[in-house]
């Protein structure tokens, strides 16, 4: 199956990444642009921070710079830095505080990072890249500098406008860069779907090394309206963090209505703000929904798909206003929906052609140029013109027509797209092919569970052995598995089930499966 999203408009209009925000400094001069760790500043504040750091860069740097690593997280430094770096024409590179040092070190010298800004006295490695620390006192020292009286920047469409590294398989991460070029028609079309402005009031529940972030800024700062950042612990309670700054805009990741739910906080009305809810970076279930809507009535809600390496996001679906128009998908989840505009899908089974369910692969105007290191683009791609697709070798140039691979299984069967896992999570039990997510939505039907993932792991002979957690009600594992049998082959049954009273999240608030597949098996 192949499809593409729809124009609107026709014309993007292509800028810069830091001229949304840019742009917006006079016209919206004394809005407030971002709330974060205790400060509130307005456009006109936010845009001398920006010029005052950027200067300090230039004072610090022996070349001109090129790659700026930052080491920063919810903070003024994070975000004026951000925005500096892109105002002086280079490219930021986030690092993840939460990071071990050597992974950061490694991620620096793959990016050949100029410079690292830094919000504290922590350094990436011992030698090697500059360090700059700009803490909050560091800051309130600096001259300030109105941005516009920065070097005219040099940057252009289709140099890099940030560099986010992802996880390999081989355990290396992978650079993925994105141009100005790509970040255009994605930011162009998302400050549309979500109407902001001055008095809107937008989350950012992502780490800057999450690529959600990106829609967070940028939404905001291209319509005058405020990012506003909570701590750590305030994204797990969202209620009262949202009550409290009457945001308009939420964006996480569905790991947060379960938190939000489990404490007993998604009454009917909590949340009388919310104007758009968004959701992303892992499956959003109905069941989570059902509760969200209740606490948000006033809220439209969209499940929103995208690899790092199809700029954020490509992928959305409104749920309908009327539930009794929800789609009921076989693994409980919401649908991915339709590609946003400029971008083309296909689906493709196993022998490389167009089929109802198989591998999502796309392509379009926000598909990155490839990875930092080009050996990594090998496998990645295809070419496919209607005849069994091609896998993309590295024998020839990475043209802009080449599919991206997602590495992701969708059925394309109904009306709307439905994603059924990472075709790393099928695997294959006693000659039997088995989806997890089948098995994990199977489980929430058995009375008393909460949550549930499934992991795998293969054996000798090649066949997969299955083992699970569940979160809620503290039951006999063996009578819930019982209850399992009820609705599912036997060979889809795990030969583990243990609880626990919360699922672990990883740094970007995801649910962490590898860490769940290491205690599960490592024993």
């Amino acid at each position: 199956m192949i499809d593409a999203g729809s124009a609107e408009g026709g014309i993007v209009d292509h800028k810069l990444l830091y001229d949304w925000f840019g742009d917006s400094v006079p016209r919206h001069a004394d809005e407030i642009a971002l709330e974060v760790g205790g400060h509130v500043l307005t456009y006109t504040e936010l845009d001398i921070l920006v010029g005052a750091i950027g200067a300090r860069l230039l004072e610090s740097a022996d070349r001109p710079l090129r790659r700026v690593g930052l080491l920063a997280s919810r903070s003024r430094t994070a975000y004026a830095g951000y925005l500096a770096v892109l105002r002086l024409g280079a490219t930021p590179v986030p690092l993840n505080i939460g990071y071990p040092r050597a992974r950061n070190a490694a991620i620096a010298a793959a990016a050949g990072l100029d410079l690292v800004i830094s919000d504290s006295s922590t350094v990436i490695s011992d030698a090697g890249v500059l360090t700059r620390s700009l803490d909050d006192t560091e800051l309130d020292t600096l001259e300030p500098v109105p941005a516009a009286q920065l070097p005219q920047s040099t940057a252009a469409l289709d140099d890099f406008a940030y560099i986010l590294f992802t996880s390999g398989s081989t355990g290396t991460p992978k650079g993925v860069p994105l141009t100005h070029r790509n970040l255009s028609p994605f930011i162009n079309h998302v400050r549309a779907r979500y109407p902001a402005g001055p008095g809107a009031r937008l989350s950012q529940a992502a780490e800057l090394t999450f690529d959600v972030s990106v829609h967070d800024m940028f939404v905001a700062w291209s319509t005058g309206a405020a990012l506003v950042v909570p701590t750590r612990p305030e994204i797990l309670a969202p209620v009262d963090f949202i009550n409290r700054n009457e945001l308009t805009h939420w964006y996480s990741v569905p790991s947060v209505i379960s938190l939000a739910d489990r404490a007993g906080d998604l009454t009917a009305g909590a949340m009388p703000s919310l104007r758009y809810s968004m959701f992303a970076g892992e499956p959003l279930m109905l069941s989570q929904i059902d509760v969200w809507r209740s606490a948000a009535p006033n809220s439209d809600i969209d499940n929103i798909y995208g690899p790092t390496e199809l700029t954020s996001t490509c992928c959305e679906y409104r749920l309908p206003a009327d539930q009794a128009e929800w789609p009921r998908t076989g693994n409980g989840s919401v649908p991915i929906g339709y590609p946003y505009p400029g971008m083309e899908q296909a689906i493709l089974g196993e022998d490389g052609l167009p089929a109802e369910v198989g591998e999502l692969v796309m392509r379009g105007v926000q598909r990155f140029p490839g990875y930092l290191d080009s050996a990594q683009n090998s496998g990645r791609f295809l070419t496919f013109d209607g005849t069994p697709a091609r896998v993309y070798n590295d024998e020839e140039p990475l043209r802009g027509d080449h599919w991206y691979r997602t590495g992701d299984l969708v059925d394309a069967s109904g009306e709307a797209m439905v994603h059924l896992g990472r075709l790393d999570h099928q695997v294959k039990v006693r000659g039997h092919r088995v989806e997890v997510g089948e098995i994990e939505e199977s489980l929430r039907q058995v009375y008393g569970v909460r949550e549930a993932v499934v992991v795998a792991k293969p054996g000798g002979d090649g066949a997969a052995g299955l083992r699970a957690v569940f979160t809620g009600l503290t039951l006999d594992p063996a009578v819930l598995l019982d209850g399992l049998r009820e609705q599912v082959p036997d060979y889809m049954v795990p030969s583990v089930l243990i609880h626990l009273d919360e699922l672990p999240l990883n740094f970007n608030g995801k649910i962490d499966r590898s860490l769940l597949a290491g205690a599960l098996f490592d024993k």
